[in-house]
């Protein structure tokens, strides 16, 4: 499922770099959110 122009709830999230990521962080720039089940699966 695709949904553009929507916003996203606020967050904090490890990623996969290790460090903390707030939504917060990224306000008044455009961010695309990607979320797939598992590594090693098509996306």
């Amino acid at each position: 499922m695709t949904i553009v122009d929507t916003r996203a709830p606020d967050f904090d999230l490890e990623g996969s770099d290790g460090k903390r990521h707030k939504l917060q962080e990224y306000a008044g720039r455009r961010l695309l959110l990607f979320f797939y089940p598992k590594d090693n699966t098509s996306g």
